[in-house]
């Protein structure tokens, strides 16, 4: 989502020179720069694309694991997991989603401590329809070829890795 009025330079790439000249080396600054701006542009593209549909990306996100599970199902502690979210913050999105119907809770059938989550018929049809919308604008991502959003993928994967997203 480009701004309004685009910029006649890359305000990125001025801030990294003039980082050079007055601080030291720039390149860490500019691409830890460069992924928060981008970060923006995608948040703003897949907002876009799922409010129509009442979803947040981190309730479609949600939906998707859920769908993704073998069941349809799983437990509030596994989505957690799965989503890198801690407990609170999965609690709030399957409280907005079940309060829109998308999503009930149900007793883990052999753990008195643990609740399921289960995706609804409604939310599945909420979420096929959320998939097109979001699919339609390749998540917001553009400018880039089929073999470069893979190996952005994957360099950034390496900074997950060394961060302990994953072993």
């Amino acid at each position: 989502m480009a701004s309004r009025h685009p910029l006649p330079f890359d305000p990125i790439q001025r801030a990294a020179t003039l980082w050079d000249e007055r601080i030291g080396p720039a390149r860490t600054m500019a691409a830890v720069t460069s992924v928060m701006r981008v970060q923006q542009i995608l948040l703003a593209a897949v907002d876009g694309a799922l409010r129509p549909h009442g979803l947040t990306f981190a309730r479609y996100e949600a939906l998707v694991l859920l769908t993704f599970s073998r069941t349809g199902r799983l437990p509030m502690r596994v989505m957690g997991e799965r989503l890198q979210l801690h407990p609170t913050s999965v609690t709030n999105i399957v409280d907005r989603l079940q309060a829109d119907g998308l999503v009930r809770r149900t007793p883990h059938p052999t753990d008195r401590r643990a609740t399921l989550v289960e995706i609804t018929d409604a939310g599945s049809a909420v979420l096929q329809d959320a998939t097109k919308s979001v699919t339609d604008i390749d998540f917001g991502m553009s400018g880039l070829t089929a073999e470069q959003e893979a190996e952005l993928t994957d360099l950034l994967s390496k900074v997950r890795r060394a961060a302990g997203d994953f072993v």
